[in-house]
């Protein structure tokens, strides 16, 4: 699925990969959650689809369910807020353009919630959920994930700091105002652009987010 980085301008050829502000390029793909790694459960897991829907109704998709939706190819880099980023990530799965023509939202939504395993939650804008790179990975580079990178679903929002990005997703809450996530309420950003290096909460402006 090609499109550019919002942000940056295009580098040329023979030019120094740029990288956001503050960041600095690793090696691999470092390990990196809060808590342990769910056991997953493929006779127990769903994602869910709910909140402020315009039809109301909530939708449900199995683990089985998965394959028959649309699935893309996206290459794009991951940026954490602690100052690393690793580079040429290769992710497969499913848009969340295709979620929200499936289950579209009410007119009056303007946020999403990403719901991961264990309660935890993401906040993004409706805006950044429904860019054109972001996309609901079950591969990353030709093999399905692993469990401590996320498996069997990852949320993928490249142009973001990473922890808007969870693993072991599980539903995708549609709100008619933003409520802060797990580490948005925990001193993150809001927004978390990297390329306006938007990493702590104490950076926020006004309208950047709901009251701490």
């Amino acid at each position: 699925m090609a499109g550019d980085r919002p942000s940056p301008p295009a580098t040329t050829p023979g030019t120094p990969r740029r990288l956001p502000p503050g960041q600095r390029r690793v090696r691999g793909w470092p390990v990196s959650h809060y808590g342990p790694v769910p056991k997953f459960r493929p006779d127990r897991w769903n994602l869910r689809i709910h909140g402020a829907t315009a039809s109301g109704e909530e939708s449900l998709w199995s683990f089985d369910d998965l394959p028959d939706l649309p699935h893309v190819t996206v290459v794009a880099d991951l940026h954490c807020a602690t100052g690393i980023t690793s580079t040429d990530h290769e992710w497969f799965g499913v848009p969340a353009t295709v979620l929200l023509e499936l289950v579209p939202p009410a007119p009056e939504v303007t946020h999403v919630m990403a719901w991961a395993e264990y309660g935890f939650g993401a906040n993004l804008r409706l805006a950044d959920f429904a860019a054109e790179r972001t996309l609901l990975a079950t591969h990353h580079d030709g093999e399905l994930l692993t469990a401590e990178h996320g498996f069997p679903l990852r949320l993928v929002v490249p142009h973001l700091f990473g922890y808007k990005s969870p693993k072991w997703l599980r539903g995708i809450e549609y709100m008619t105002a933003d409520r802060r996530g797990f580490w948005e309420e925990r001193g993150y950003h809001n927004l978390a652009d990297p390329w306006k290096e938007q990493r702590y909460s104490h950076q926020e402006q006004p309208g950047d987010g709901p009251p701490l």
